[in-house]
């Protein structure tokens, strides 16, 4: 079960001062493609854009950002145990449709070597908070649930 996450977002008023604009809790996503995941911010453009008191994280949760653009994320991955019992065939299939629900078909380049392996139009920068995790295809063969802080900024593709 995810943890909920506490997110502070500060933005300006009309006379140009810091202000808070969101503190609150915020929750993973009902649908498969969202439970492991939380939006805490995501930008339409670079420079971003900091008017407005519009909450930026509230949109469907897609895996790549929003061209020239960002996205800061928690993203939690479970045990690789909990899902042991599964062939092949239902591992590939419920990452399918994982990668699907995110918007993220096309990622999906070349599988032969792990299901959820993926290249993206982004650079990542990708923190591990808690747990242990094995680097891109993100398997985690510990005991704990792994958390990660993620930030995607969108980059010209290689």
């Amino acid at each position: 079960m995810f943890q909920p996450i506490r997110r502070i977002v500060t933005g300006h008023n009309e006379e140009g001062r810091s202000v808070f604009l969101f503190d609150g809790l915020v929750h993973p996503g009902k649908e498969i493609h969202d439970q492991n995941e939380v939006y805490l911010w995501v930008t339409e453009e670079t420079p971003a854009n900091n008017a407005g008191r519009a909450d930026a994280a509230n949109r469907p949760v897609r895996l790549e950002p929003p061209p020239k653009g960002s996205v800061f994320r928690f993203v939690q991955i479970p045990p690789e145990a909990e899902s042991a019992g599964l062939s092949a065939e239902e591992r590939e299939r419920l990452i399918a449709k994982l990668f699907e629900g995110l918007g993220a078909s096309h990622a999906r380049v070349d599988t032969t070597r792990a299901p959820a392996m993926h290249k993206t139009r982004t650079l990542d920068y990708v923190i591990l908070l808690s747990g242990e995790v094995t680097n891109h295809t993100w398997v985690n063969r510990g005991k704990i649930p792994a958390l990660l802080a993620v930030a995607m900024i969108d980059a010209d593709p290689v």
